[in-house]
């Protein structure tokens, strides 16, 4: 297939992050190669599944091979439930999308050690049956193999959308896991994931609280910064690890908490102050570190809705300026989901969907595995 052939479809984008709040889903049109969003939601969970996601995302084991497949095939369908929401309130016929771009969930990311390895759920043929619509999926395990972290895969979409000659420039991506993409001046591309940000906020909060997240970071507002338990936090290795690196819900967890503080030290709310001040601190420390010169940072995913968040952030960037990317019509909610849909385009075109000076690839990889569709019926 050639870009010219492909210049009219449409393309659907899925992913749930690290956060698991939802699944988002995104019809995607392209013109001149760059995505036009068309339409989006964000899908809910069911709830238990939802919670054993979590518990799994934070070091919990699957019970046995049965549960697993179960759980694969169960999380396909919901992916494909959020597909077919999404055809129906855009009133989209199936046959109008050339391709669904399905990350699945991460359930766990492990770049390093002898055998790397990433682990997404989400049975691709499970979606590709009940929308009948080839899908992309399996995106990260072919940078790994080619001895890359497989993440970030978002910074070649964002220096498609918002590099701009002679302007240094950061996209921070606030979800579960905060990364950061550089672009430099010079046109050069760096990103790599910060550490925490609504993960670990998110996690305390539904603990203590009852809530998924904490509405405008109210929670952290009631609260004080404990000095002790932050710079134990930030005394952490991975923030002091040079990129490329990535990590996940699998290692910043509350179990990864716990192990820093006694029971019943500290009021909830001071720790989720803390939780909130390691979050920007991290992120401003990372950003300082490799992007001195950036004149703005854009940013996007679920954090931008934190206020208390966005405000400290922007306390610790100044003098660069912190904007959402709403700020250059980019919608903040959606555009991981967009990259999907993009790389889903990429893998049909042959093309490559990683940044090696990101991940630390021996190369440029097209990435994703084909599941064909089955044969339409007859009227």
């Amino acid at each position: 297939m050639s870009a010219e052939d492909d210049a009219s479809s449409l393309y659907l984008g899925l992913i749930s992050g690290t956060s698991a709040d939802s699944i988002d889903a995104v019809l995607v049109g392209f013109s001149r190669g760059a995505p036009q969003l068309q339409a989006s939601l964000a899908h809910p969970w069911p709830s238990d599944l939802r919670e054993r996601l979590l518990a799994l995302a934070q070091g919990g084991a699957v019970p046995d091979l049965d549960a697993f497949g179960r759980l694969d095939v169960e999380i396909g369908q919901s992916f494909a439930d959020a597909a077919l929401h999404l055809l129906e309130r855009s009133r989209t016929p199936a046959q109008a999308v050339r391709a669904i771009g399905s990350h699945g969930q991460t359930l766990r990311h492990r770049p390093g050690g002898d055998h790397p390895f990433t682990l997404q759920l989400g049975d691709p043929t499970v979606i590709a049956e009940r929308c009948r619509i080839d899908v992309v999926a399996d995106f990260r395990r072919a940078d790994i193999a080619a001895g890359g972290q497989g993440a970030p895969l978002l910074p070649a979409l964002h220096a498609m959308l918002l590099a701009r000659p002679g302007h240094a420039r950061v996209v921070l991506n606030l979800g579960g896991i905060a990364n950061i993409t550089v672009l430099g001046a010079d046109g050069s591309v760096l990103g790599f994931d910060t550490g925490p940000a609504n993960g670990l906020l998110d996690a305390w909060c539904q603990h203590h609280r009852g809530e998924p997240f904490d509405r405008g970071g109210a929670f952290a507002l009631s609260g004080l910064p404990d000095p002790g338990l932050l710079d134990a936090l930030l005394a952490d290795p991975y923030f002091a690890l040079p990129p490329p690196k990535s990590t996940g819900r699998e290692y910043f967890h509350l179990d990864w908490l716990a192990a820093h503080t006694s029971p019943g030290t500290l009021q909830p709310a001071d720790v989720q102050a803390t939780l909130l001040e390691l979050t920007a601190r991290s992120i401003a420390a990372a950003i300082t570190q490799q992007a001195p010169m950036a004149e703005e940072v854009l940013a996007c995913g679920g954090g931008v809705h934190n206020d208390a968040l966005m405000r400290r952030l922007g306390e610790l960037l100044s003098p660069s300026v912190l904007l959402s990317t709403s700020r250059y019509g980019i919608d903040p909610d959606f555009l991981e989901a967009t990259a999907f849909a993009w790389l889903a385009r990429q893998r049909l075109l042959g093309l490559p969907g990683n940044l090696p000076a990101v991940t630390g690839a021996r190369g440029l990889r097209v990435l994703g595995a084909i599941y064909s569709a089955p044969p339409r019926e007859s009227p």
